[in-house]
């Protein structure tokens, strides 16, 4: 039996397109959206040891194409600063070698 965090390692190695928590959740049928939050904090960490990189896509406004470079948050952020609309499409992960 693996962990979660072993299941979520797996997932992001074998997608070919990034996927968002939500994604994670849904296909892991995980429950809290902040657990994987939180796991992907220690999967970037723990695949390092193994040659490979956790890529995150940032988040982008959907309404004006702001991109929130620089955030070290998992989470999507809830406006844009630059237009103030809601409308944030989340980060996205994958795993990949180096």
């Amino acid at each position: 039996m693996q962990t979660r965090r072993q299941r979520i390692t797996e997932l992001l190695e074998s997608v070919e397109n990034p996927i968002t928590t939500s994604e994670i959740c849904q296909i892991l049928d995980i429950r809290e959206r902040s657990l994987v939050t939180e796991d992907l904090k220690h999967i970037a960490k723990s695949v390092q040891n193994e040659g490979k990189q956790l890529i995150a896509r940032t988040p982008i406004c959907g309404k004006c194409q702001y991109e929130f470079i620089g955030r070290r948050s998992t989470k999507t952020p809830s406006r844009c600063p630059k237009c103030k609309s809601e409308w944030i499409l989340p980060p996205s992960f994958i795993i990949i070698q180096k």
